[in-house]
């Protein structure tokens, strides 16, 4: 075994979370300078135990979960910017495509007959959607008068 295998265990030997076992403790009887290292390091966990942690200051659990919160925030808020901006490039180079394969195809005279038979189509369901817009409308505000509540009740009123 060489040193630097068994310097690597001192630390968990001194803490007493690994017990030195077949080739580790013949090495760290063979060897001062590793033995030094162990005991070095049990003196120091020793002293460590000895000492009392510090008391974190006020609202130290508090203050740090919410610069974790705000921080989080901001990388999913950059993280949402990038996918829209990604994925609206995207939608226009496929209507870049579209449109080349129409102009260069000849179908821009079929996509002219499309768009007029879509906006006749469009103008027909608008003409029977508008006199229910009163009713979608007062039951749009119930929805979101009954969510308002909702949130109001559930609110964490702590902060």
């Amino acid at each position: 075994m060489f040193c630097d295998e068994a310097l690597d265990a001192v630390e968990a030997i001194a803490s007493g979370d690994l017990t030195p076992e077949g080739r580790v403790a013949e090495h760290f009887t063979s060897c001062r300078q590793c033995a030094a290292a162990l005991e070095s390091a049990r003196r120091l966990d020793r002293l460590l135990r000895g000492r009392e942690a510090p008391r974190p200051p006020t609202h130290f659990t508090s203050r740090t979960m919410a610069r974790v919160r705000r921080a989080r925030w901001r990388s999913d808020q950059f993280l949402d910017v990038s996918f829209n901006l990604a994925l609206g490039l995207i939608i226009l180079g496929v209507g870049g495509v579209v449109w080349v394969l129409l102009n260069s195809l000849g179908l821009s005279s079929v996509s002219g007959d499309a768009m007029t038979l879509f906006s006749t189509g469009l103008l027909t369901v608008v003409r029977r959607f508008v006199p229910s817009l009163p009713l979608y409308a007062g039951a749009t505000a119930v929805v979101a008068t009954a969510l308002g509540i909702w949130w109001w009740a559930e609110r964490d009123v702590t902060l």
